[in-house]
């Protein structure tokens, strides 16, 4: 018989929805890591495509142990804010952070960039895992695709 903490172990994290998209980008890498480090540059292309002009905002401490929060306002008047905390940051390479809604902060999950030349072009590995459930997982998955989609004519 199975040990019942090892299975109970077994079904947490680690069982949690993830997803991996992989795009390449015709900017440099140091463009791209700016993209998502600097705030005023990301500011230029973050956030979803009906909100209010002028209602991004970001606010970001890019070192092993700082915060970020982004907010917006969509045109209905809805108020959204994510934050987290940086876990692991290498220039021009790797950025590691939790993920969390203001309105559901039970609800951390666990976002990783990775970013390798390609020649003049970046491709960038998006790592997002550790979601509450697949309904989450497949909104975020939406919501992503989309801002590499922004990200992309920022970059061009």
């Amino acid at each position: 018989m199975a040990n019942p903490s090892r299975a109970a172990a077994d079904t947490g994290l680690a069982n949690r929805p993830s997803l991996t998209l992989t795009r390449r980008f015709n900017a440099s890498i140091e463009k791209v890591y700016a993209a998502w480090a600097e705030p005023e540059k990301l500011v230029q292309w973050f956030g979803p495509s009906k909100i209010k002009p002028g209602t991004l905002k970001a606010e970001m401490d890019v070192r092993v142990g700082g915060r970020y929060r982004i907010s917006f306002v969509h045109e209905s008047g809805e108020y959204s804010e994510v934050g987290g905390v940086y876990r692991e940051v290498v220039p021009n390479r790797r950025l590691e952070f939790s993920w969390a809604w203001h309105s559901t902060p039970e609800r951390e999950s666990l976002v990783r960039i990775e970013l390798k030349p390609d020649g003049a072009a970046t491709l960038l590995t998006f790592h997002h895992e550790q979601f509450f459930d697949q309904s989450a997982r497949d909104n975020h998955e939406r919501g992503w695709i989309q801002l590499f989609g922004s990200l992309e004519n920022y970059l061009a």
